[in-house]
């Protein structure tokens, strides 16, 4: 039977012999990712953009593009699309941006212009985007619904629209 002098005393030797050993650390990747963190919220997301700044981003409207990386994102999250109701709100600057060719090659003051928003647009349309135009800068630029790209919905005003959607739920992105 051991001594509990010596056991303790071997004990201690032996916490001291582990604690001055040296520990190898793990080899660190370099080249690995970081932890990505995703989301939670799967269903009836609610997402309005304020876009009012004349920005263009791979030659379309800023705004417009950003909306479909968003939509992009979403999928490659697992979202489905019917659980994304999205609404763009144009007004100010960027109405035009929502103007059918005709309308638009008399804004820009060019016979040979084309609108380059067309095309993205009816692709917003088509994955349930609401593409809405303030009937306020409509009528102050003296456009009606005639000069309206097809599917876009006229709003009264852009800011009553704003806080009547952020009021139900709806997340706010200004561009």
């Amino acid at each position: 039977m051991l001594n509990p002098i010596k056991f303790l005393a071997l004990a201690g030797y032996a916490l001291y012999t582990l604690a001055a050993t040296p520990v190898m650390a793990a080899p660190v990747d370099e080249f690995a990712l970081p932890t990505i963190t995703g989301i939670e919220k799967r269903q009836d997301i609610r997402v309005v953009y304020d876009v009012k700044d004349d920005t263009h981003e791979a030659g379309i409207g800023k705004a417009l593009y950003y909306v479909r990386g968003l939509l992009e994102s979403y999928h490659s999250l697992g979202v489905a699309p019917d659980q994304l109701h999205i609404s763009i709100v144009m007004h100010g600057p960027t109405a035009y941006w929502l103007l059918n060719d005709a309308s638009y090659r008399e804004f820009k003051h060019d016979p040979f212009a084309v609108n380059p928003n067309d095309q993205v647009v009816e692709e917003l349309l088509a994955h349930g985007v609401s593409v809405e135009i303030c009937h306020l800068t409509m009528k102050g630029k003296g456009w009606t619904a005639d000069d309206l790209l097809p599917g876009v919905t006229m709003v009264h005003d852009a800011y009553t629209r704003l806080i009547d959607l952020q009021q139900r739920g709806y997340a706010y992105i200004r561009f």
